[in-house]
């Protein structure tokens, strides 16, 4: 059995061959142990010193405990002390405030009989306001500490409870007297007086009856002065300068009225009845508000015969009568309906901020205060002014109604075209009466009127106003005669009947140009006549809810429906136009390069790169065609002038290349022919005609190469924008006679 010795960490087996790496392990691990020995020494020294100031610490250890448990025993000792002292003061405050008690009920048994003996004094004195001070004094002291005090004092009992009859009888007594006085100053109309016993009521606490007949006495006077006014309405002639707007100015004078009581009398009610009264005292003068507008209101729906013109124009649009009213007759009415209308909103608001501030001031509690906001918002809508106002609405969106479309109707009507003018006279008309109703519906300051009118107008813009100048353009442009052959035969037969056509044909023409052109300036008036409806809604509703705003916004977005209508329009004017205009002497222009021979030589190249015949002809020709329109259309309309007239061009071009035969020099001139004419009509407008023209210069391109392998390079499977398809390109390739068919059928593309 080999025995083993575990050296360095190792296990090596004990033999005679291992001895000398057992003494090398020896040897290492000697070592090891000899420098770990030295290491441990080095440590001697420090952990000696540590030793030692443990030592000298451990008698401050014990120390450290004996005085710890000193503290412990201390800390125990104030917190009795503290337990007894706190419930020592406990027992003091206690009593303070029994004595505190006691001084109140001293003071209050003292006051009482002062007051006892002070509004008896002041009631015989007739000094309401001192005796009033004295019961006010009494009704803040609580009655049943009162009692109890008298019961806990039995030698004191028989005079606090005399004094507490007295007061009590002088305090009834004084209610009456005061009550009697004020309605004395109110018959006797005496201002002062009034005002005195007003303010003495809330001392007296009867807050609620001083406020009410405070109120009353206000209603009165408001009502003496509306009906002053409305007879004074009555007696306004007719020629006056406000005869057109009495009534809403007599409604405007109510409104100032209560306006002015409430900005007067509000700082009173507030001192001497304290903040949050304001809700009942508009309450009160809302309701004599009603009753005057109900005079005021029916007289104005009698004397203007709002019923009957209402009546008169619905059965008219009902197509029951032949009559009609003139719309002008409506104009001073409608005035003065949007005046009553804005007059009642404005007070609205001004009640409705001098409420919300006076309830945010006298309570902190956010609940309460939107409650009574609520109260007042129900109170309002359901006020005589709410639904006199509804009525005014009503009537003002029936005749606004008619007035828009019979004034409308009317411009149309009335159209005519002044010399040297791209537009006729209906399109200055018919937006300068939109904007006018409209903002007469935006000075209303209703939000469901100003909607009601954005519609109508969006309506008849894209109804009556678009199908006039559609049905205008559906005449067709009148193209005069293509030769003069034509135009000979068509002069004959005029002069034999006695009358020449000339001047009709050119009328028809000026006014079908002149609708396409009010066609365009009308999506220009549009667009603006929204801008600055927006900004004019903006000013007159500054704090619209999101709801009321998105209404509005979406009527407003009607006129982008109007401008669509519009573009409509223009495209089949444009459409017209094409037929009979460019279409018919388009074709007879371009198929003159059919008598053109495209198989040239090279002298005759030559000769073409000074002489273009065929383009230059054309060019002459379609510039000729587009001066005449030039002056005539507006610059939107002359630009898609131009670009039809290309698209016919480049078709028709197209069509009669493909009839023809090439060779390389006439494919040359073609993509030279083809080049001209695109940089003359990318001159003559502001739009681009390049997309036009890409076909026909591909198609040039084509017959302009020298070898058939180079067709390759354009229209390969890597080419950009290439229009033509293969098939294409192969036809193309064919018209030139001097490429090879096979080589052309043979190429891969």
């Amino acid at each position: 059995m080999i025995h083993k010795e575990i050296i360095g960490g190792v296990e090596i087996p004990i033999s005679e061959e291992n001895l000398p790496e057992i003494c090398r392990k020896l040897d290492e691990a000697e070592i090891r142990i000899n420098k770990e020995l030295e290491q441990m020494l080095q440590k001697y020294c420090y952990v000696e010193a540590k030793l030692q100031s443990i030592n000298k610490i451990l008698p401050n250890v014990a120390l450290i405990r004996s005085e710890g448990e000193d503290f412990r025993d201390t800390i125990e000792k104030t917190n009795r002390l503290a337990e007894t002292v706190s419930a020592k003061v406990r027992k003091l405050d206690l009593a303070r405030s029994r004595v505190c008690e006691c001084q109140s009920r001293v003071h209050d048994i003292l006051d009482l009989q002062l007051c006892s003996e002070g509004v008896a004094t002041a009631l015989r004195n007739e000094d309401y306001e001192q005796g009033a001070a004295h019961v006010r004094r009494y009704l803040s002291m609580d009655q049943k500490i009162l009692e109890r005090t008298a019961d806990d004092v039995s030698e004191d009992r028989v005079t606090i409870a005399g004094s507490l009859a007295t007061l009590q009888q002088a305090a009834s007594q004084l209610r009456t007297v005061v009550t009697r006085k004020f309605d004395d100053a109110v018959m006797s109309e005496d201002l002062a007086s009034v005002e005195r016993f007003f303010k003495i009521f809330p001392l007296l606490g009867m807050h609620d009856e001083g406020l009410g007949k405070f109120c009353l006495y206000l209603c009165s006077k408001l009502q003496e002065t509306a009906q002053k006014n409305l007879r004074s309405a009555f007696e306004v002639k007719v020629n006056d300068d406000r005869a057109s707007v009495v009534y809403a100015d007599t409604m405007t004078l109510l409104f100032e009225g209560i306006a002015r009581i409430i900005e007067i009398h509000q700082p009173i009610i507030e001192t001497y009845y304290g903040p949050g009264k304001l809700l009942k005292t508009v309450t009160i003068l809302q309701k004599e508000c009603d009753r005057q507008i109900k005079k005021i209101f029916a007289e104005f729906m009698k004397n203007r015969g709002i019923s009957k013109k209402v009546q008169s124009i619905n059965e008219y649009m009902r197509k029951q009568m032949t009559e009609k009213t003139d719309p002008k007759t409506l104009d001073l009415l409608l005035q003065e309906l949007t005046l009553m209308h804005t007059r009642a909103e404005l007070y609205i608001r001004f009640l409705r901020r001098r409420v919300v501030n006076d309830l945010t001031v006298a309570s902190s509690d956010e609940e309460l205060c939107k409650q009574q906001v609520n109260e007042f918002e129900s109170m309002i809508k359901n006020s005589e002014l709410s639904h006199a106002m509804q009525e005014v609405l009503g009537a003002y969106l029936a005749l606004e109604r008619y007035f828009l479309e019979e004034s409308v109707n009317k411009a149309l009507g009335m159209d005519t075209l002044d010399q040297d003018q791209q537009t006729s006279s209906m399109i200055d008309d018919v937006f300068y009466i939109v904007k006018k109703c409209v903002r007469r519906a935006i000075s209303s300051w209703s939000v469901d009127g100003v909607c009601a009118v954005v519609n109508m107008a969006c309506g008849i813009l894209e109804g009556e106003f678009a199908n006039r100048l559609k049905s205008r353009l559906r005449q067709g442009y009148p193209a005069g005669y293509l030769d003069l052959a034509q135009a000979y035969s068509a002069l004959q037969s005029s002069i034999q009947q006695g009358r020449l056509q000339t001047s009709d044909t050119e009328y028809a023409r000026l006014m079908f140009l002149a609708y396409l052109n009010n066609a365009d300036v009308s999506i220009e008036y549009v667009e603006t006549l929204s801008k600055s409806l927006t900004a004019d809604i903006d000013a007159a509703f500054p704090s619209l809810q999101q709801k009321d705003r998105d209404k509005i916004d979406s009527c407003l977005a009607g006129m982008k429906g109007v401008t669509t209508t519009l573009r409509a329009v223009i495209d089949y004017g444009m459409e017209q136009l094409r037929s009979s205009a460019v279409k018919p002497r388009i074709t007879p222009w371009v198929d003159s390069f059919l008598s053109v021979n495209h198989q040239v030589n090279e002298d005759e190249l030559l000769r073409y790169e000074t002489d273009e015949p065929f383009v230059q002809t054309l060019v002459m020709n379609l510039e000729g065609l587009l001066e005449a329109f030039k002056s005539s259309l507006t610059t939107a309309n002359y630009d898609a002038l131009i670009g039809i007239l290309t698209s016919e061009v480049t078709i028709r071009l197209e069509k009669v290349v493909l009839k023809s035969t090439f060779n390389r020099a006439g494919g040359l001139i073609l993509d030279k022919e083809i080049r001209s004419l695109a940089s003359y009509l990318a001159a003559a407008t502001s739009w681009s005609v390049r997309d036009k023209f890409a076909r026909l210069t591909q198609i040039a391109t084509i017959l302009s190469i020298e070898k058939v392998e180079e067709l390759a390079d354009y229209c390969g499977s890597d080419a950009i924008a290439w229009r033509l398809t293969p098939a294409e390109v192969r036809k193309i390739a064919a018209l030139r006679t001097d490429l090879r068919p096979d080589d052309i059928k043979r190429l891969k593309l």
